[in-house]
């Protein structure tokens, strides 16, 4: 066995034994997602969604659906109906008191169609977030294990197909993919899945690193600020690093999709995202 052998299966070791660690004491074993059927497409909130939904809002509609993150603030919301919306980033429990989030809770506190909210299993529901899921019967709280799982391929499949862990969940699409295939659905589409953030990656001559996200909603100022102050606490290596756990996280799941026998397409337009069949609308 050569050096680069040998490495790599040691370190395949350490990452299966740390992820049986974190799924013993992290998972929640009786998390349970609900059992659909036929297609789904997930609404990123990349700019490109704009393009998708004015060109193919017919499609779209004929579809299950799925969003995520502050969607629900937009506009389009309201008409969307998703079926399912899905959160990570612990922002939306930990600051209700923020602007922009309680915007988000106020929205979702008047959604009048019946709606899975997926949360992870280790979140704590108080305050403002549990009256509006107390006192809103369309809403169906659905929690689910964000527990990072690597290692041996067995492992992984085994992990992802009871629930217990994912690919390490660096944004909100890596847990909604595996929601959605975990759901059963037959073909999950991505849309508005840009992920182009090395075109507007850049570092000021304060050496702070300025990351531009656009959405496919208007950027709020405030919500802005607070990204841009956050990519501003770390260097240049560690951002790239993050992009770089996020696109081969896609990979992993794509890997467990055909184990299981199912089919995810992406169909948002020039997207960075290299590990999914491609398709035009």
């Amino acid at each position: 066995m050569n050096l680069d052998k040998a490495k790599h299966l040691a370190t395949c070791i350490a990452d299966t034994a740390l992820s049986l660690a974190k799924i013993a004491f992290l998972s929640k074993w009786s998390v349970k997602v609900p059992s659909e059927k036929g297609d789904l497409v997930i609404l990123g909130n990349g700019p490109s969604l704009n393009t998708t939904l004015t060109r193919s809002r017919r499609f779209v509609m004929n579809c299950h659906r799925l969003a995520v993150n502050f969607a629900a603030s937009a506009p389009v919301f309201r008409e969307l109906k998703p079926n399912h919306y899905v959160l990570a980033d612990p922002h939306f429990f930990r600051n209700t008191d923020n602007a922009n989030v309680a915007k988000l809770w106020l929205a979702l506190s008047q959604v009048d169609w019946d709606m899975n909210l997926f949360v992870p299993a280790n979140v704590t529901i108080a305050g403002d977030v549990a009256d509006v899921l107390a006192e809103n019967p369309h809403i169906s709280l659905v929690r689910y294990n964000l527990t990072p799982v690597e290692g041996a391929h067995w492992l992984e499949n085994w992990a992802f197909a009871r629930g217990l862990g994912m690919p390490r969940p660096r944004n909100v699409l890596i847990p909604s993919l595996m929601i959605a295939l975990l759901c059963g659905y037959d073909k999950i589409y991505v849309a508005g899945a840009d992920h182009s953030w090395t075109k507007t990656l850049s570092v000021d001559d304060n050496n702070n690193v300025v990351s531009i996200q656009p959405h496919f909603y208007r950027e709020d100022e405030k919500e802005v600020k607070r990204v841009n102050t956050e990519y501003m606490h770390y260097p240049l290596h560690q951002i790239l690093y993050s992009f770089y756990v996020a696109f081969r996280s896609y990979h992993t799941i794509e890997r467990f999709a055909r184990h299981i026998n199912r089919q995810i397409i992406n169909i948002t337009p020039e997207s960075f995202i290299d590990a999914f069949t491609r398709k035009k609308l």
